[in-house]
């Protein structure tokens, strides 16, 4: 009986041995399985070899059958519509509410709760012609926040004492996108002639390949109607030289005499600027510009002697904080 007892802990022992193994190395537990053929392993009480693999590939057939699979549970698809509310998921609790809130005035703001204001002069420049020097401005100041903020704009020309011609947008500007805003408000023409008030409401934005869009749709008195339309594009050279292509074009709904404007294409311009920035915020530049009149606004020039089309050399500079 002890010989029989020692033959059985023998055997218990070697397999346990095999099943710690089988545990920590299975190509070496199998090996050692292998090396084993006294050892019946359909013996071992409760495990059915035979029905463990059907289970596993049965298994295996289901994970293949993509068919039954929901699209909704799966990552991808449009976000929620309140993905951008910062309290859709507070559970109810807000900066002003709810347990967390602190007592007196809010001591926490967000950037976006924050006003900010910036000034840029895309141009201030002396325009030279064949016959004439003149001296020309494009400026851009707002103030408020991230989302809606007053935009002013101001453009002209500047000659011999004089203004020939100047225009001054008084507007709202709204985000629609990261990269657009709306804009809605006032726009003064004033200089040589009578003065003409207007409607404004149009998009500026950044275009994709990183070019600034800038429409506006105009409504006038009496009537009138016009469209201004700006693009232009930075293009880096190097860190510090930057070569800026731009293109402007006036549309106008219907003549007016007294400014010499006709309707349709009334005014088209193409530019090539170079500039140097000394730092991000201050860059002398010079470049060349041509300026062209169309249809009805051509005739009323050519009757008054002026040129219809020229090339005009343009040196300035760009800054803004």
């Amino acid at each position: 009986m002890s010989q029989q007892a020692t033959k059985i802990g023998q055997k218990s022992l070697l397999t346990m041995v095999l099943l710690a193994a089988m545990g920590m190395q299975p190509v070496l537990a199998q090996d050692a399985m292998q090396t084993m053929p006294e050892m019946d392993h359909n013996s071992m009480p409760g495990m059915d070899h035979g029905t463990a693999l059907s289970a596993s590939d049965s298994t295996m057939g289901d994970m293949t059958d993509m068919s039954t699979m929901d699209p909704g549970t799966m990552q991808g698809g449009s976000a929620p519509a309140d993905a951008r509310d910062p309290h859709a998921y507070s559970g109810g609790y807000t900066l002003e509410s709810g347990p967390y809130n602190l007592p007196g005035p809010r001591q926490l703001r967000l950037a976006d709760e924050h006003n900010f204001g910036s000034l840029l002069v895309d141009r201030l420049e002396t325009v030279r012609t064949s016959d004439n020097t003149s001296t020309a401005y494009d400026l851009q100041a707002w103030y408020g926040r991230d989302y809606d903020r007053v935009v002013l704009k101001a453009e002209g020309h500047y000659d011999d004492g004089d203004f020939e011609e100047a225009s001054t947008e008084l507007l709202w500007g709204h985000a629609l996108t990261a990269y657009w805003d709306s804009q809605v408000g006032l726009r003064f023409d004033s200089g040589e002639g009578p003065d003409r008030s207007w409607l404004a409401f149009g998009v500026q934005g950044l275009a994709p390949y990183w070019f600034e869009v800038d429409a506006t749709a105009y409504v006038g008195e009496e009537g009138r109607t016009a469209l201004s339309v700006e693009a232009e594009y930075e293009l880096l050279l190097t860190q510090k030289i930057i070569l800026q292509p731009r293109i402007e074009a006036a549309f106008y709904g219907k003549d007016d005499d007294e400014l010499g404007i006709g309707s349709g294409l009334s005014e088209a311009k193409a530019g090539l600027r170079l500039r140097y920035e000394i730092r991000r915020e201050f860059a002398p530049y010079v470049g060349v510009e041509w300026v062209g009149m169309f249809g009805g606004t051509s005739d009323y020039a050519r009757a008054a002697g002026l040129d219809t089309k020229e090339t005009q050399a343009v040196a300035g500079i760009r800054f803004w904080f």
